[in-house]
């Protein structure tokens, strides 16, 4: 993991007295979904779904695998996907390069939703984030837990199909 990554999840580590008990309930949640598959000796799938599959659910893909990497979690695989297709934002590709992650442009990927290919650890595989649809044949069709990362994604899809779990883990729109 890069000194940046390290810095940044340190950073993040320090303000956990700060998240409400609210928040905390949820992330349980998600705790408890992965150390379930965990001591069942299977693979955790988390989908991070938001509307646009632009910002909130492409960042909490990466993070979640960043995370599960920076405690040792193994089997943790994480996915991202909307109601709608875009492209990863810009800005957020941007910020998640500030945080210590290496994203680079795939070769031959449309203009319009590009590709990359994100590196955060050594030891970890690469992942390929792009906008695509949480059903899209690149994410799990079955046994994930769906973390719904936006209001509206949430409220747009009351089932979402294949999915084990279902929390609303809303993030405040990395826009405003």
């Amino acid at each position: 993991m890069s000194p940046t990554l390290r810095s940044s999840i340190e950073r993040a580590l320090a303000r956990f007295e700060t998240i409400s008990e609210k928040r905390r309930s949820l992330l349980d949640d998600v705790a408890a979904y992965v150390s379930a598959h965990h001591e069942a000796g299977q693979e955790a799938r988390l989908t991070f779904i938001c509307t646009h599959n632009s910002r909130r659910s492409q960042m909490g893909q990466l993070w979640g695998a960043a995370a599960a990497a920076h405690f040792g979690i193994e089997d943790v695989r994480t996915y991202s996907g909307g109601t709608e297709v875009t492209a990863f934002n810009p800005r957020a590709v941007e910020a998640m390069r500030r945080a210590g992650f290496v994203l680079e442009p795939l070769d031959g990927s449309q203009d319009d939703n590009p590709h990359y290919r994100v590196t955060f650890a050594d030891e970890q595989p690469p992942l390929e984030c792009f906008s695509k649809v949480y059903d899209d044949p690149f994410n799990p069709a079955d046994d994930f837990a769906a973390l719904m990362t936006c209001g509206e994604a949430d409220e747009a899809c009351p089932v979402v199909l294949g999915a084990k779990a279902r929390i609303a883990l809303r993030y405040v729109d990395p826009k405003t």
